[in-house]
Parts: C-alpha cells; sequence; structure tokens
C-alpha cells in the first residue's frame, strides 16, 4: 500500500496542527491581549468609582474627611499595586499617592488631552514614571459640574504578567490538543489502515491463485463485512475453479467416449477389421454415437443461451393437462419395456397456465424421462397437478432408487450423475435437470425435489395460473 493513506492522515495532521498554531499566534494571543487590557481597566474604573464618591463626600465636609479619603487612596494604592492622583478641573495635580511632594503639576501641560480620554495605555508623561502605565481617568461631576478628576495608574507589567499567564495556560492546552490529535491519529491508523493492510495483503494473495489463504479482521464494522465479503467471494472463486475444472473432465468425457467408438469403428472398417456383412451393424453404432455427440451439443448451447440470457420465452396461455398427456404418450413403449403404470391426476378436467409451452414440454419430457430410468420394474410413476392460488404445481413422483442425501443439492449440477446412475444410464449427458432448472427458473418460478433412497423421488414445480383462457396456435 506504499503507507500513502496513512501520509495522507499525517499530513492533514500536521496541517491542522499549524493552523491551530497560526491562529493561536495571531488571533488568540490579541484576543489574550485585549481581554486582559479590558480585564485590568474594568478594575481600575470600579476603583476609581470608589474614590470618586468618597471624593464627593469629603468635598461638601470637612478638611479631615478629605486626609481621610488620602489616607484610603493610599491603602488602596498599596493593594492594588496601583498609583492614584487626584486633579482639580484645571488639571492641576492635588494629590499623589507615591509622592506626596508631587503637586503643583499640571497635566495638561504634559498631554493637554490626557484627562479628555476615559483610558491610556503606554502613558509616560514627561519623567513622572519610570515605566509606561496604563491610566484610567474618570471625571467627577456633581449637578453636571465639574470637580476633578481621579486618575489611577498601573504598571504596564501587572497587564503583561496577565498576558503571559494566560497566553502559558493557552499554550499548555494547545500542547494538549496537540497529543490528543495525535492520539486520535493513532486511533485512525489501528481502525482504519491496519486492517485495510490486511485485507489489501488477503486480496492480493487471492490474486496469485491463493484462494486458501485466510485472514481476520477482529473489528466489528464495514471492514470485517469487507473481508467477509472477499472471503466469501475467495471460496466462491474456489468453488468455480472445482467446478471448472470437473466441468472440463466431464465433457472431456462425455464426447471423448463417443469419438473413441466412432474413431475405432470407422478406422476397423477401413482397414478390413470389420467385414462388410457388419458394417449396418457398426454403421449403427457410429450413429448411435453421433447422436449422443449432437444431443449433448444441444445441451451445452441450452444452458448457454439461459446463462446469458438470451433465452426467449414465447409466453402463451395452454391446458398443461394436454401437455402431460401427450408427453405421457410419448413415453408409452419404454414403461412397457419396465411394466411401468403412469397414473395421471388433474385438478380440473382443464388447467390452463401461462408459459412457453416448449420449453415446458422439455421440462416433462426429462423429469419423466429420469422417472422411468430410475424406477423399479413393474412400479408406478404419478404426475399430479394441484391448483393454489395463482399457481399451479406439477409434481412428478416415482418409487425408484431414490437419491442419497448428500446428492440431492447436487441434481441440477451439469454433467452430475449419481454413482447409482452412471453404470445404467449410457444416453444420459448430465445436462438435463440443469436445463429443467434453468427452465423454471427463466419463468421466474420455483422447481424442488423430495427424495429418500429406494423409496422414490419427487420433482415438483411451479407455473403461473393463465388470467384468461387462450388457445395456442397449432
Amino acid at each position: 500500500m506504499k503507507k500513502t493513506l496513512f501520509k495522507k492522515f499525517l499530513a492533514i495532521y500536521f496541517i491542522l496542527i499549524f493552523i491551530i498554531i497560526l491562529l493561536f499566534q495571531t488571533v488568540g494571543i490579541s484576543s489574550i491581549k485585549r481581554h486582559a487590557l479590558k480585564e485590568k481597566r474594568d478594575l481600575l474604573y470600579e476603583e476609581a468609582q470608589q474614590i470618586s464618591s468618597q471624593y464627593l463626600d469629603a468635598s461638601t465636609s470637612n478638611n479631615s474627611s478629605l486626609d481621610a479619603l488620602l489616607e484610603t487612596t493610599d491603602i488602596m494604592d498599596a493593594l492594588w499595586n496601583t498609583r492614584i492622583w487626584i486633579v482639580n478641573p484645571d488639571g492641576l495635580l492635588i494629590a499623589d499617592t507615591q509622592n506626596a511632594n508631587l503637586t503643583d503639576i499640571n497635566i495638561n501641560d504634559l498631554d493637554d488631552t490626557f484627562l479628555e480620554k476615559s483610558y491610556s495605555e503606554n502613558t509616560q508623561l514627561g519623567d513622572l514614571f519610570t515605566e509606561p502605565m496604563l491610566s484610567v481617568i474618570l471625571p467627577i461631576t456633581i449637578h453636571f459640574e465639574m470637580k476633578g478628576y481621579v486618575v489611577i495608574h498601573a504598571p504596564m507589567a501587572s497587564v503583561s504578567s496577565t498576558i503571559h499567564y494566560y497566553t502559558e495556560f493557552f499554550s499548555i492546552l494547545l500542547i494538549l490538543v496537540c497529543m490528543g490529535f495525535l492520539l486520535l491519529l493513532g486511533i485512525i491508523y489501528y481502525i482504519t489502515i491496519i486492517p485495510l493492510k490486511t485485507t489489501i495483503t488477503a486480496a492480493t494473495e487471492y490474486s496469485k491463485g491463493n484462494l486458501n489463504y485466510s485472514f481476520h479482521i477482529k473489528n466489528k464494522d464495514e471492514f470485517q463485512e469487507l473481508s467477509s465479503s472477499i472471503q466469501f467471494m475467495a471460496q466462491e472463486l474456489q468453488n468455480l475453479d472445482d467446478y471448472q475444472k470437473n466441468f472440463v473432465a466431464n465433457i472431456s468425457h462425455d464426447f471423448r467416449s463417443p469419438l473413441t467408438s466412432i474413431k475405432g469403428y470407422a478406422e476397423a472398417m477401413l482397414d478390413g477389421t470389420i467385414e462388410t456383412p457388419q458394417y449396418e451393424k457398426y454403421l449403427n453404432i457410429i450413429l448411435f454415437e453421433t447422436e449422443r455427440l449432437t444431443k449433448l451439443t444441444s445441451n451445452l448451447l441450452t444452458l448457454n443461451s439461459f446463462e446469458n440470457k438470451g433465452a426467449f420465452l414465447d409466453l402463451i396461455n395452454f391446458d398443461i393437462n394436454k401437455v402431460i398427456k401427450q408427453i405421457a404418450a410419448s413415453f408409452e413403449g419404454g414403461c412397457r419395456r419396465k411394466n411401468i403404470k403412469l397414473k395421471l391426476s388433474f385438478f380440473h378436467h382443464e388447467t390452463f397456465v401461462n408459459a412457453d409451452m416448449g420449453k415446458i414440454q422439455q421440462v416433462l419430457y426429462n423429469l419423466l424421462d429420469n422417472a422411468i430410468k430410475f424406477s423399479h420394474q413393474n412400479s408406478i410413476i404419478h404426475i399430479s397437478i394441484e391448483e393454489k392460488n395463482e399457481k399451479v404445481f406439477v409434481s412428478v413422483k416415482d418409487y425408484g432408487i431414490g437419491i442419497p442425501k448428500d446428492s440431492i443439492k447436487k441434481v441440477w449440477e451439469r454433467f452430475y450423475k449419481s454413482d447409482l446412475s452412471r453404470g445404467k444410464d449410457k444416453k444420459g449427458t448430465g445436462l438435463g435437470l440443469s436445463i429443467t432448472k434453468e427452465i423454471i427458473k427463466a419463468h421466474g418460478e420455483h422447481i424442488n425435489v423430495v427424495s429418500t433412497p429406494d423409496v422414490g423421488t419427487e420433482f415438483i414445480f411451479s407455473l403461473p395460473k393463465a388470467s384468461h383462457i387462450s388457445i395456442p396456435k397449432s
């Protein structure tokens, strides 16, 4: 298999991991930065609101309240690691939690747009800070009158640490996802590639002719169904191979025997071994063997036409009772020689079916010929008709030698002859029942056999009842 499919899976894995890492490095990290900044801003804004409300209370009371506010801002500054400014409406810095001496500085002189913002990133404001700051500016108003500003600064480094925390967390998560995908790839390899390779190996062995190669797929899924189907196909090919060998052997035997007789007698007549007065006797033997070859060839062509779906059925309505009587009459001589009595039982005086009359005559001829062939002297053959619903069932039953149990399914095979019949039947080709089954099958009907050794055999086949009576053309 050259591991082509596995390489594709591996390529998909690396492409997927690359896309995930790329998204993380671009969209993911920028999202983390935005989230960390927003989280810090919201925290500073809440702190500024608390200070603003306390500042308003202090501004409406005495100086001791303002001093208490400054003490509170110092505590908050230490608690949150921030730097808090109180700025008057004109931009003058009046309180700084980290540098009490840093007053009388006007923020507008350093940046005239600073107090107009709601927040500022990487704030410098001259040399007031030793590192970039994140600043939140909250105006303080009473009855729409500006009272000043609360400005809270936090080092950008604190935001960076938060970003680093989230980045580290999602990096670990990304590694776990990659490992999970790798594990998933291994599972996919186990449940798909391994059974597929096993199946391909088996198919390669079968293509080499090793039809006895056996393999098993443990997974109970479509691959197991595929393996079962391939093994079934191999078994069928094995059976077909055996069938072909038997077919060639049987047809070779059935052709070679009459050809040997014809060649032998013809050469004997030519070289004078057979004298002229005996010519008639041996010419009749040659004619008999020629007829055997003609019958064998005709039967093979008939079977071949059915298998290639080239058999044309001339469907008409006809009286099956009348056809049975005609076929029975044609075997009168054979029955007389073995003192066999034919018993005909009909459901009605006339029973019309819709079928190919010529081919049904061939079916009845084959079945009755077999019944007489394998019946004992002084026995009975019973041919009966029965109607059920829209079907007509025809039965040909003898009380002869029967068919062995292990041969019941084989009687439909080409050239099959049971050991009991091979020595007695010199004319049979072993194709009669095969042709019979193909004819009934071509009609869309069924034929079955029931047999017991030394008791007898019964063949039953069905035909569709005629929907209306139509007299066939003569």
